[in-house]
């Protein structure tokens, strides 16, 4: 069984930032005027592939439960989806999300779990080509790296993969060693179920208070030593923050639906260094 889990609980602070509270909106499901239009939307298209996927909301959660049980999206896609609350959207870090995404997630015995961040939009075409890897998936885009911004990733000089980010938007300061460092695209796949479980338990005991990275990185650092792990590029990659940023993404919805599906068969896959 292949599980998608999409964290959609966020408060879109810099999304209705400068805009009247009575202005407000949940920027998963933000529209002007075709609800096809949403971040939310063209994300359930996206998981298609899974036998469930598992959408995490928190912030104006009616709103979203609504939109999920409305003639927008497909009976198909609606018979997928797994709808779970947190209530802790607005006191903890976005960790609890990818928490309680898990819990259920995993209560299905997956071979796979693909998690992405649910304001993050990319091509079809690199999105596929995380779905079709064998393997656990590190995803990166080619924006350039701002501390106060990006989630960076780096392969120390013995091979392991590590994640930074500054939470407080300052600068970020990394003192190992390394291969290389990139602009992570907040898109995952795990397929060591074993590490996945042993890393949301250690997050459930001591850790609420984290961001996502904490079991991200506690997966990684549980991976045997043979586990394959590969890179992808998620080349047409947004993160969506601002509504100017949902302007522009709603250009790209457009621009590709004008155009021919892309032939899977032809991405180019990219393997990761050697992790020894």
């Amino acid at each position: 069984m292949r599980i998608a889990i999409i964290t959609a609980a966020g408060v879109s602070s810099r999304f209705n930032k400068g805009y009247a509270e009575t202005d407000y909106v949940l920027k998963m499901i933000y529209s002007e005027g075709d609800e096809h239009e949403t971040l939310l939307y063209h994300l359930l298209e996206k998981c298609a592939f899974a036998d469930r996927i598992v959408v995490v909301g928190g912030y104006r959660y009616e709103e979203l439960q609504a939109y999920l049980g409305s003639p927008v999206i497909s009976d198909e896609l609606r018979e997928k989806v797994r709808l779970i609350f947190n209530k802790h959207f607005e006191d903890l870090k976005s960790g609890y999300s990818l928490y309680k995404g898990l819990e259920k997630a995993l209560s299905y015995d997956p071979e796979e779990i693909i998690f992405i961040e649910g304001d993050v939009d990319t091509d079809d075409e690199s999105f596929a080509s995380v779905v079709e890897a064998e393997g656990t998936v590190l995803t990166y885009n080619r924006e350039p790296i701002y501390s106060e911004k990006a989630v960076v990733f780096y392969q120390k000089d013995d091979g392991e993969y590590h994640y930074a980010f500054s939470q407080v938007h300052g600068t970020l300061q990394i003192e190992d060693p390394f291969w290389c460092i990139l602009n992570s695209a907040q898109m995952w796949k795990f397929t060591d179920m074993e590490a996945l479980a042993a890393s949301n338990e250690e997050f459930g005991e001591s850790f609420y208070d984290e961001t996502n990275l904490f079991i991200v990185q506690g997966y990684l650092d549980r991976l045997p030593e043979e586990e394959r792990i590969l890179l992808r590029e998620l080349k047409d990659w947004t993160n969506c923050n601002t509504r100017e940023d949902w302007q522009c993404l709603r250009e790209k919805w457009r621009e590709r639906q004008s155009h021919e599906p892309p032939v899977l068969s032809c991405v180019e896959e990219q393997e990761s260094y050697s992790r020894s």
